[in-house]
């Protein structure tokens, strides 16, 4: 094995060790899975069939005006407050109790110790993610049809075999890896959790909040630079009038673009610190 190969793969090993020693990784994960569900669920028990599409016939083919899949998987606006906490202590644990020193003492390729901190982090969150995708979709998908989401009235029965329904879940999955490594690398940045986890808050929700305050262009263009929601149009399957404009993977690529940028200017600072 090459030096390289080999300092690769103690560095992946040693951030590994040290991410499951962080107090609360566990319970983190965890919590994205549950609370992602449970407002999936609240989500789904609370929309029904009741104003649809002007003028449009129940039975009739595309009837319907609700996205069936992105309602099941609503729960992610708040499921992701656990992923923003999670990547903020997995990068301000080590300022926090000195051990920083010890890590760039034995791997000196701050590079290299990056971009391991960054997969092993990225690795479960995405798994989680996976999981509360799916679970919200199966368990949210017997509610709908429940509160009338059914061929019916215009709506189609869909399920993880579906194409649309299969790229929804898998880049909300992603969607919540490129939040983590966002908070992660914020919080490299500032090297303190909780003004981590503050600034990573500001960044994802108040574009979202102040875009509906405005009127179009603005509030389109806004909404295109939205790590979260453009992030989120990932889960789209129905066009709407009200849907963020800019395309699926296209709006995905938005949130990576802001991880990146945000994890490039990390680097940069850890190059340049002494510490």
């Amino acid at each position: 094995m090459s030096d390289d190969r080999r300092a690769i793969t103690l560095a992946l090993r040693a951030e590994w060790t040290k991410l499951r020693s962080v107090p609360g990784t566990p319970w983190l994960l965890a919590a994205t899975i549950t609370s992602t569900c449970a407002f999936s669920l609240l989500v789904c028990t609370a929309v029904d069939t009741a104003g649809g599409t002007p003028g449009c016939a129940p039975g009739r083919p595309g009837c319907g005006d609700e996205d069936v899949v992105l309602n099941s998987l609503a729960g992610v606006y708040l499921g992701q407050l656990a992923v923003i906490a999670l990547g903020a202590l997995a990068a301000t644990s080590e300022y926090a109790t000195g051990t920083i020193r010890a890590t760039v003492s034995a791997l000196p390729r701050r590079a290299t110790v990056m971009l391991a901190k960054t997969a092993v982090l990225a690795a479960p969150v995405v798994a989680a993610g996976l999981a509360a995708s799916v679970g919200s979709f199966l368990l949210g998908q017997p509610i709908l049809h429940t509160n009338g989401f059914v061929p019916a009235q215009g709506y189609p029965l869909v399920s993880l075999a579906d194409p649309a329904a299969a790229r929804a879940i898998i880049g909300t999955a992603l969607y919540l890896g490129a939040i983590a490594i966002l908070s992660f690398a914020v919080g490299t940045i500032c090297r303190r959790a909780g003004s981590a986890i503050a600034i990573t808050l500001a960044i994802v929700y108040t574009p979202a909040i102040i875009s509906l305050m405005l009127a179009d262009p603005l509030r389109g263009w806004l909404q295109r630079l939205s790590p979260m929601m453009a992030g989120l149009a990932v889960q789209r399957t129905v066009p709407r009038d009200d849907s963020v404009p800019i395309g699926t993977w296209a709006g995905l690529g938005v949130a990576t673009a802001w991880s990146a940028v945000a994890l490039v200017t990390a680097l940069h600072l850890v190059r340049r610190r002494d510490v």
